[in-house]
């Protein structure tokens, strides 16, 4: 009987410390966007797999739009996405530099420069409480990947997160899904046929 109270202690033990240090990471993450510190927040990112993440959302709402109007065939969805990704990613790579992304997660805005759109309606990281509260807008993706809902409503076209991955003895900022209108409003400024 004891050792299935130890087995019990000792799962009890590495959840409270699982969700700690996904706490503290966001609490830090949060931390530097109220502070509007750029070089802080890419200290707690991952670019590769935010830019990743980003890239995918446009690209999937640019061939929702293309999708509207006619039937997208299966060659042309592959050109699109290889295509597409790519002058996404460029669009995104601009979005991410330590001052943008902290402006993004600190106010919730974008102001449009060197070919971005102006952007609007991105729910703040800076207001999240990053308390006990925050359980109740987690979510387990895959055990190292945990997504946060950042915004007030989980309303699918007011939805967004943000998510975090367990990475170097931490966890990272490695996506952020947009609202739809703001996602719609990036995939507008990709070139259309």
């Amino acid at each position: 009987m004891r050792w299935l109270l130890g087995i019990v202690i000792g799962v009890l033990a590495a959840a409270m410390i699982y969700l700690g240090t996904a706490a503290h990471s966001l609490s830090e993450l949060a931390s530097a966007a109220r502070a509007g510190d750029g070089a802080r927040v890419l200290q707690h990112t991952n670019v590769k797999a935010l830019n990743h993440s980003l890239t995918d959302q446009i690209v999937r709402a640019y061939l929702e739009r293309i999708g509207t109007k006619r039937t997208v065939g299966p060659l042309e969805k592959t050109l699109i996405t290889t295509y597409g990704a790519t002058i996404a990613d460029a669009m995104v790579a601009k979005m991410l530099t330590a001052d943008r992304l902290a402006q993004m997660l600190k106010i919730g805005k974008l102001e449009g420069a060197a070919d971005l759109p102006s952007l609007s309606g991105i729910p703040t990281l800076a207001d999240l409480d990053t308390g006990l509260s925050m359980l109740g807008r987690l979510h387990f993706i895959q055990p190292v990947l945990l997504g946060i809902r950042v915004s007030d409503s989980s309303a699918p076209d007011a939805y967004a997160a943000i998510n975090l991955h367990f990475e170097d003895f931490g966890w990272k900022l490695s996506g952020i899904e947009l609202p739809k209108a703001v996602v719609r409003t990036l995939a507008a400024n990709l070139p259309v046929r």
